[in-house]
C-alpha cells in the first residue's frame, strides 16, 4: 500500500517526573477545588460490568472449589491458570489500554477517524503476530518453564500442570486479542461490554464443571476445566467482535502500519508500559513461585480468596481507572488547564475509590471467614479449616487494598500525560520488596513461630500490601509536583475509615450471636448489616459520597 502522509502525533503533556516533597496531610486538596464537570458515569458502566463478571467469577470458583477442593488436581489447574497469563498482563488489558486508547481517543476527539481505525488495524495485526508467535513458544517449552514458576510443584502434580498449561496456552492468546476490542470499545465509552464480556467465558466454565463435575474424577475434570477455559476465552472474544466492527470497521486496513508515526507511537509507549506489566507480574509469579513450596493447597487456598479480594479491586481501581483513561488523554487545552482538569479528575476518583474500598478492607478482616464459608465450604473437599486460613489470607490482603486501587487510577494519570516510564520504575521496586518481604512472611517466619504452613498464604498478602504501600506513595509523590497536590483529605479519610470501624465492630459482633445455621444466609444477613450501619455512620458524618448514594438510591427505587 502507498504510503499516505500522517499527521503527527497530537501534543502530550511533559512525560518526565519532577523532583519534589510527598504532600503532607496540610498539604490535602481542599473542597474549595471545583469538581469535574463530566461526571463518573463511565466509571459506573465499568464497575457495573465488572460487577457482572465477578458475580460470575465467585459462581465459578465457588463450583471449581467445590469439585478440586484443595487437591493436588486443584493445584494443578490454579498454577497452570495463572502461569500463562505472563502473555496476557504483557499483552492484554493493561499494558494495550495504556499505549493504546490515549493515541486512539486523541484522534478521535479531534475528528480524525480514519486515521484512528489505521491505527486500531495496525495495533490488531501487530498484536497477532506476536502473540501466535509466544504461544508457540510457550506451549514447546512448557516443561522448562514450570520449574522456574513454580519450582515446589512434584510428582503427579507437575506432570498435570505441564499438560495443563500447555491446552490453557491458546485461551490466554485469545484473550490478548480481546482486550484489543476492549480497547476499541472503552475508546468509544462502551464501557459495560467490554467488562461484561468475560461472563460468557465463566459461564462455559461453570457449565462445564456442572457437567463433567459428577461424571468424571478430580484430576480428569480439572483436565475438561482446562478445555473449557479454552472455549470460554473463544465465547469472550466472539461477544464483543460484532460491535467492534460496528464501530471501526469501515475505517480499518489490512496493514501492520509500521510506518505510520502514530502506530509506531503506540508500539514504542507499549514497550515500557509492557515492561511495567510484566515487572508487576513477576510479583504475581513471585506468589506462584514461594506457595508452590508451602504445604499442598497453600496455592489454591491463595486464588480462592483472590475471588473475594480481587473483588473491590476491579470494580473500583481497574473500574474508575479505566474509564478515567479515555477522557483524561482527551484533556486539551494550555498546560495549566490540562493539569487541572487532570488533577480535579484524579482527586475526584480518589474519593470516589476511598468510600468503598475502605469498608471492604474492614469487611474482610471482620467477617473474611463468613465470605469463603459461603462460597467454598461446600462439597467434601473443602472443610472449615481450609475456610480459616482463606480469612487469614483476605485479612493480609486488606492491608494494601486502598494503595492498589488508589495506585492504578494514578497510574492511568501518567499515561494519560504519555508518561510510561515514572510506573516502570516504581513497579519494580514493588517487586523487589515483594520478593523479599513475601519469603520472609512466607517462610520463615511460620517456621518460627511454629504455626501451620499454610499461614504463610496470610504472609504472602501482607508483604505484596506493604510493597503496595511504597509503591503508592512514590506515584503520589512524583506526580505531585507535575500537576499539583492530588489525594482524599484527611478528614475525608478520617471519617471513613471511622464509619468502617463502627459497622466492622457491629457485624463482627452480630456474627457471634447469628442464630443462622446456613452460611449464605448468615454471610448475607451479616454483611448486609456491615453495609447499612457504614451508610448510617458516613451520612452522620456528613460524607459527601454517602449523601449522592443515598439520593441515587432513592431514585432508582
Amino acid at each position: 500500500m502507498k504510503e499516505r502522509e500522517k499527521p503527527k502525533l497530537p501534543e502530550a503533556g511533559p512525560s518526565g517526573p519532577s523532583a519534589g516533597g510527598l504532600p503532607s496531610a496540610a498539604d490535602e486538596p481542599t473542597s474549595a477545588e471545583p469538581r469535574p464537570k463530566k461526571k463518573l458515569a463511565g466509571a459506573f458502566f465499568v464497575s457495573l460490568g465488572i460487577f457482572a463478571t465477578k458475580i460470575f467469577g465467585v459462581i465459578r470458583n465457588s463450583v471449581i472449589a467445590g469439585f478440586l477442593g484443595t487437591s493436588a488436581a486443584a493445584d494443578a489447574f490454579n498454577a497452570a491458570g495463572r502461569i500463562p497469563n505472563l502473555l496476557q498482563n504483557l499483552f492484554g488489558e493493561g499494558a494495550l489500554s495504556a499505549s493504546f486508547i490515549p493515541i486512539y481517543s486523541r484522534l478521535r476527539a479531534d475528528g480524525q477517524e480514519d486515521e484512528a481505525g489505521y491505527v486500531a488495524s495496525g495495533v490488531l495485526l501487530t498484536l497477532a503476530l506476536v502473540v501466535t508467535i509466544l504461544v508457540a513458544l510457550g506451549m514447546l517449552f512448557t516443561p522448562q518453564l514450570l520449574p522456574i514458576l513454580a519450582g515446589g510443584l512434584k510428582g503427579e502434580t507437575r506432570a498435570m500442570a505441564i499438560d495443563f498449561v500447555r491446552i490453557l496456552f491458546p485461551g490466554i492468546g485469545i484473550l490478548v486479542l480481546s482486550a484489543w476490542c476492549l480497547g476499541v470499545l472503552n475508546s468509544h465509552r462502551r464501557f459495560f461490554l467490554s467488562y461484561a464480556a468475560p461472563v460468557a467465558w465463566s459461564m462455559v466454565m461453570i457449565a462445564a464443571f456442572w457437567y463433567y463435575g459428577p461424571r468424571q474424577s478430580v484430576n480428569e475434570v480439572a483436565r475438561t476445566g482446562t478445555w473449557a477455559f479454552v472455549v470460554g476465552a473463544v465465547a469472550q472474544l466472539l461477544v464483543q467482535v460484532p460491535t467492534v466492527l460496528k464501530l471501526v470497521g469501515r475505517n480499518m486496513r489490512f496493514s501492520l502500519g509500521w510506518s505510520n508515526p502514530n502506530v509506531r507511537a503506540v508500539l514504542r509507549n507499549f514497550v515500557p508500559v509492557g515492561i511495567s506489566r510484566g515487572i508487576v507480574q513477576i510479583s504475581n509469579y513471585v506468589d506462584i513461585a514461594i506457595s508452590s513450596f508451602l504445604p499442598q493447597g497453600t496455592l489454591s487456598l491463595l486464588t480462592y480468596a483472590t475471588t473475594i479480594s480481587y473483588v473491590p479491586v476491579s470494580m473500583f481501581g481497574i473500574g474508575i481507572s479505566a474509564a478515567e483513561l479515555p477522557e483524561m488523554s482527551s484533556v486539551t487545552g494550555s498546560e495549566d488547564e490540562r493539569f487541572r482538569q487532570l488533577r480535579e479528575r484524579l482527586n475526584a476518583g480518589l474519593r470516589h475509590i476511598a468510600f468503598f474500598v475502605i469498608p471492604s478492607a474492614i469487611a474482610m478482616v471482620a467477617a473474611g471467614d463468613l465470605m469463603a464459608a459461603a462460597l467454598f465450604e461446600h462439597g467434601k473437599r473443602f472443610n472449615h479449616q481450609n475456610t480459616i486460613f482463606i480469612w487469614g489470607i483476605l485479612a493480609g490482603s486488606a492491608v494494601g487494598l486502598l494503595a492498589s486501587t488508589s495506585g492504578r487510577l494514578y497510574s492511568s494519570t501518567y499515561y494519560a500525560l504519555h508518561d510510561t516510564k515514572t510506573p516502570l520504575k516504581f513497579a519494580c521496586v514493588r517487586v523487589a520488596l515483594t520478593s523479599i518481604l513475601g519469603y520472609i512472611f512466607a517462610v520463615p517466619i511460620p517456621r518460627m513461630l511454629g504455626i501451620d504452613g499454610h499461614w504463610g498464604g496470610a504472609g504472602l498478602t501482607i508483604s505484596f500490601g506493604i510493597a503496595g504501600w511504597t509503591e503508592y506513595m512514590l506515584l503520589r509523590h512524583s506526580l505531585a509536583k507535575r500537576i499539583g497536590r492530588t489525594g482524599v483529605p484527611l478528614s475525608l479519610s478520617t471519617k471513613l475509615w471511622m464509619s468502617a470501624a463502627i459497622a466492622g465492630a457491629a457485624a463482627f459482633g452480630l456474627k457471634q450471636v447469628l442464630p443462622f445455621s446456613n452460611k449464605v444466609i448468615a454471610a448475607v444477613f451479616v454483611l448486609g448489616s456491615f453495609g447499612i450501619v457504614y451508610l448510617a455512620a458516613t451520612l452522620v458524618m456528613k460524607v459527601p459520597e454517602a449523601i449522592v448514594l443515598l439520593r441515587r438510591l432513592k431514585l432508582a427505587r
